[in-house]
């Protein structure tokens, strides 16, 4: 499997973690700076968060972990949670924006 093919596989599992205050995965939130795929199958992921201090930080960082690492290909996850640049509504995806009634 190639390290596109891995990306996309955990781009799509990504797409299976909320916040749990709000009803829209992460990725489409926009929360998912970067993702890197060594040929090692070695992964990292930079992550913000909608407030620096979300209570749910913790669970959410582990569950991006935990499905990251379930994916094929992947040997290990290492998820880096950065606040530059500040998230902001502007960085979701247009269904985010759709759902959440900014559209």
């Amino acid at each position: 499997m190639t390290t596109f093919e891995i990306e996309e596989k955990i781009v799509n599992i990504i797409k299976t973690v909320y916040d749990p205050e709000i009803p829209v995965n992460i990725y489409d939130l926009g929360l998912i700076y970067k993702i890197d795929v060594a040929e090692t199958g070695d992964v990292v992921v930079d992550m913000t968060l909608t407030a620096p201090n979300c209570p749910a930080a913790d669970f959410i960082m582990e569950d991006v972990r935990q499905k990251v690492e379930s994916v094929a290909g992947v040997k290990s996850t290492v998820i880096n949670l950065v606040f530059e640049p500040e998230w902001d509504k502007d960085m979701m995806s247009e269904e985010a924006k759709l759902e959440l009634g900014f559209l």
